[in-house]
């Protein structure tokens, strides 16, 4: 499975950016998906994960209320729509694909390469 994140970028601060992660896969139904982020000099976090059909979805407290994961699997995506952005949201985002829903790093089974978001102050 390979995942490729798209729509990071440059924003202000109380802005949004909408990321996508398309998978080339034909079982993208089977497989429960997650964002992580990483900030510059700190460790990988979780931020948002969704199952497999979308009916589940849970939220890191630091962005919860803020933004929003879901999945159109007929075009094989999964969304991060970020909405009130701050500078502390600055970091290379990933997302995952894995069996179960968790905020595990380690249970994620594929990942992509990463798209970059910068929050201004």
């Amino acid at each position: 499975v390979q995942l490729t994140e798209s729509g990071g970028g440059l924003v202000q601060a109380g802005g949004s950016l909408r990321l996508s992660c398309a998978a080339s896969t034909q079982t993208f139904s089977s497989y429960d998906m997650g964002w992580f982020r990483q900030p510059p000099g700190k460790e990988r976090e979780f931020v948002a994960t969704i199952n497999w059909s979308g009916g589940r979805t849970y939220y890191a407290d630091s962005v919860k209320g803020r933004f929003t994961i879901s999945r159109d699997n007929r075009k094989d995506t999964v969304y991060l729509q970020m909405d009130s952005l701050k500078p502390e949201d600055t970091a290379v985002y990933y997302c995952a694909a894995g069996v179960g829903v968790t905020t595990m790093r380690d249970e994620y089974e594929y990942w992509g390469q990463g798209t970059q978001v910068t929050v201004s102050s």
